[in-house]
């Protein structure tokens, strides 16, 4: 069968269940820890940020990934990201594993800490260990179950992000589910962003290490909001292999296969946090064709995604490519201009606006309407070769700057 795309999140793939509660981490009336478990042990591969200041979990999850023989359970709390917390920090994550590994009878080592929220203030314990029994309690494979653990990991999230998938692997069904959350303090090479993915694929921990390193720079490492890389970024992925299709231990069919499945999942989950960046009315896609070199292509790309004068111009519906132009132009990339065209696309239709060297006599009024949707995409053709890439990020609105100067009020 070719890949499939189902109504799930992280209890889709056989052997996950998850929940989510209220534990009053900071928040109240809402959601705010959630657990995954898979019931046989996981082969592991993570991404985290590249911010020199990285939250505790963090550095917790990196040394878990690396030493760890397997996984079988995470646990994650939103409003308090548990990031510039010293040595008390780091205990309460190794706190945190401990009860969880007692709840559900695993060890200690097998269970991986995700935060999100305010930096610098302390996790209260004496919420999260209830949380972490009542979760424990709540844990089911229900679609329900799932939305309960999305929810839960959102902080200014407007909408959850899940997404399911199956396809053939060997001659067996296999199925990758996920969720994500992230909104702002989102830029490439990770964001406040969480990112949690979980297959029943059996498939060895270097080849899982191996097609997560491959698809994190073009998927969730092209996405920005803010120019803001966070503390806290983390990428998992993990599987069961409850699949039971012939392990997948080198590159060919089956592997080919798994990557094309991971690549949608991480793709939807990254543009959709694009999408509902902070204070953000649309998605802001940025597509870079016929460039000499895929690196020059990406770095094209995330500079015009990333420019505050161009995500204004979108919010704005201004076709001023002008502003375009100058985020390629000292983005590092070598280019010639004369050779660039560009392009806006979206619902309500696609026009040319400047062409090799020069602006076109395109109506604004058309370029307007096209740039008034929700989604809308640039495309920038350099005419020096077949390398591309795209970058996603979203428009530039009053209420950005209203959520973020008021984040923690």
């Amino acid at each position: 069968m070719s890949m499939e795309i189902i109504d799930g999140g992280v209890t889709a793939a056989k052997g996950f269940k998850a929940a989510g509660v209220a534990a009053g981490i900071k928040y109240t009336g809402r959601k705010d820890m959630a657990m995954i478990f898979s019931e046989k042990p996981c082969a592991v591969a993570g991404m985290f940020t590249s911010n020199v200041v990285k939250a505790a979990p963090v550095r917790f999850d990196m040394a878990i990934v690396k030493d760890s023989p397997y996984v079988q359970a995470v646990v994650v709390n939103s409003g308090i990201a548990n990031a510039a917390t010293g040595e008390k920090g780091m205990k309460a994550c190794r706190d945190t594993a401990k009860a969880c590994a007692d709840a559900l009878n695993i060890p200690a080592d097998a269970v991986l800490i995700g935060s999100t929220g305010v930096i610098g203030e302390q996790i209260p314990m004496d919420r999260i260990i209830p949380g972490v029994s009542a979760l424990a309690k709540e844990l089911s494979d229900t679609r329900e179950a799932a939305g309960n653990a999305e929810a839960a990991i959102m902080t200014t999230d407007t909408v959850p992000k899940e997404i399911a998938v199956k396809t053939d692997i060997g001659g067996k069904t296999v199925t990758i589910g996920g969720m994500s959350k992230g909104s702002g303090m989102i830029h490439p090479n990770m964001c406040t962003m969480l990112a949690y993915i979980c297959t029943d694929c059996s498939i060895s921990k270097e080849m899982l290490e191996r097609a997560a390193h491959a698809d994190i720079p073009d998927t969730f490492n092209m996405i920005t909001v803010d120019g803001d890389t966070s503390t806290n970024d983390t990428y998992l992925v993990m599987a069961n292999g409850l699949a039971e299709n012939p392990k997948i231990e080198s590159e060919g069919e089956d592997f080919d296969a798994f990557m094309e499945a991971l690549h949608y999942v991480n793709v939807y989950l990254a543009r959709n946090m694009a999408k509902d960046g902070e204070g953000a009315t649309a998605l802001f896609e940025v597509k870079v064709i016929h460039a000499d070199t895929k690196d020059n292509a990406k770095t094209l790309a995330r500079s015009v995604a990333g420019s505050s004068l161009c995500k204004a111009a979108i919010f704005g519906h201004d076709s001023n490519f002008g502003r375009f132009l100058c985020a390629m132009g000292y983005s590092g990339a070598g280019f010639d201009p004369e050779k660039v065209s560009l392009e806006f696309e979206s619902r309500a239709g696609r026009i040319c606006v400047f062409e090799k060297g020069m602006k076109t006599a395109y109506s604004e009024d058309e370029a307007t309407a096209i740039l008034s949707e929700d989604e809308v995409t640039v495309i920038a053709d350099m005419d020096e070769g077949d390398a591309k890439a795209t970058a996603w990020g979203c428009d530039l609105s009053y209420d950005y700057v209203k959520i973020n100067a008021d984040y923690r009020s």
